[in-house]
């Protein structure tokens, strides 16, 4: 099984092979109501207390950041997630284009995914302007 763990804010349960990418579901919470930019960044490190360990976005094409299914985006990019007036965002994403395992080009196993403070813009670079980064967790092989 693989699971992404955003600490002290919730769980991205499952993390699955799909049909030409990754589908990750699960449920964040303890953020303020709207939208918030996720994404996947380069490095597995989660340490710092802003998250500034793990990097940038995962981008193996050195792609210009966008929106994700649109020609230009990193392979890290994700639509925002949208947290009720309660504080949490039920997440079911699917990614197109990035794996678990296999090459290193498309494999997200062992890196990190994040949750900002603020919504993406899918237009500013290199991130989408999307704010203080409030959660990381690794994406991890459990058995």
């Amino acid at each position: 099984m693989f699971t992404g763990i955003i600490q002290a804010i919730g769980r991205v349960r499952k993390v699955t092979p799909v049909h030409g990418g990754v589908r990750m579901t699960g449920d964040l919470g303890g953020l303020t109501p709207g939208n918030h930019g996720l994404h996947i960044h380069q490095t597995g490190d989660c340490s710092a207390a802003d998250a500034a360990s793990a990097g940038g976005h995962f981008n193996p094409t050195a792609s210009a950041h966008g929106r994700a299914g649109t020609a230009a985006h990193h392979a890290g990019d994700i639509d925002n997630i949208v947290a009720d007036a309660s504080g949490v965002a039920h997440v079911d994403v699917q990614l197109r284009g990035v794996s678990l395992g296999g090459s290193p080009t498309t494999d997200i196993v062992g890196r990190a995914l994040v949750v900002h403070a603020a919504p993406d813009d899918y237009q500013s670079q290199p991130a989408g302007n999307s704010g203080a980064r409030i959660g990381c967790g690794l994406i991890v092989v459990r058995q």
